[in-house]
């Protein structure tokens, strides 16, 4: 492989690197009927907060605690494909 191509290859890994620890930093907020989850770029759920009005409806609570925590993973799944296929457009020869 010649150097300008390793060299292209390099910049490119440490763009990309770059990018994924950007987006692992960043918070994402799902919400859904009162209830509001925040979860890092990681998937790690870091803030859970209930509107008291649905403590009495458990059952009303765990459906808008299952689809605050869907929508905070579907923005970092959005994030993460409109951010990484960013990297991918000029590479289909290279199996990307």
């Amino acid at each position: 492989m010649n150097p300008n191509m390793l060299n292209k290859l390099k910049k490119m890994q440490k763009q990309i690197q770059d990018a994924q620890e950007q987006i692992e930093s960043s918070e994402f907020t799902g919400k859904a009927s009162g209830v509001t989850v925040i979860m890092q770029g990681t998937r790690q759920v870091i803030d859970v907060k209930i509107d008291e009005a649905l403590l009495e409806e458990v059952e009303l609570l765990q459906d808008a605690i299952l689809l605050a925590v869907n929508d905070a993973l579907g923005q970092i799944d959005k994030t993460q494909e409109e951010t990484m296929g960013q990297f991918s457009g000029g590479m289909g020869g290279l199996g990307f």
